[in-house]
């Protein structure tokens, strides 16, 4: 079995508290729940911190976890993230739940979605100005030609 008390310690190293949560999470649970959050959602990896937070609260919010909501936002801040980017991380979220819900609801063709997909990247990219300097937001929106 896991040595529980040694991740007490680690987690109140890291955090000053072992907070009531984690002490009430099953023994079985909590060397691979601890293992999975230490050293790949605090740890640096090839996502810098702020983003990995950003995405976390985007799951909360399309999961409906208040408790993540309020874990991935004030981490994200911790990380340096802006109001506006909690903020548009947060709409993002709220846009592909829209976009799959009518897809699902619909019972859309995966096969067509993703042909269709592949033609509209692939105008997309033939359409593109030359990569000579940053895109600037209105040069990232796809063209809307017909």
């Amino acid at each position: 079995m896991a040595d529980v008390k040694a991740i007490h310690d680690e987690v109140k190293q890291l955090f000053g508290i072992v907070p009531t949560w984690v002490k009430e999470m099953p023994e079985s649970a909590v060397t691979g729940f601890w293992t999975l959050m230490r050293d790949f959602q605090l740890a640096e990896t090839r996502i810098p911190n702020k983003y990995k937070e950003l995405m976390g609260l985007a799951v909360a919010g399309a999961t409906r976890c208040r408790y993540c909501a309020l874990f991935h936002t004030e981490a994200a801040r911790m990380f340096g993230a802006t109001d506006d980017e909690i903020a548009e991380a947060s709409m993002m979220s709220a846009a592909t739940m829209a976009g799959s819900t009518f897809l699902n609801a619909q019972q859309t063709d995966y096969h067509t979605f993703a042909r269709e997909l592949r033609e509209m990247l692939e105008y997309v990219r033939a359409h593109q100005p030359a990569a000579t300097a940053p895109a600037t937001a209105t040069q990232q929106q796809p063209p809307m030609q017909h």
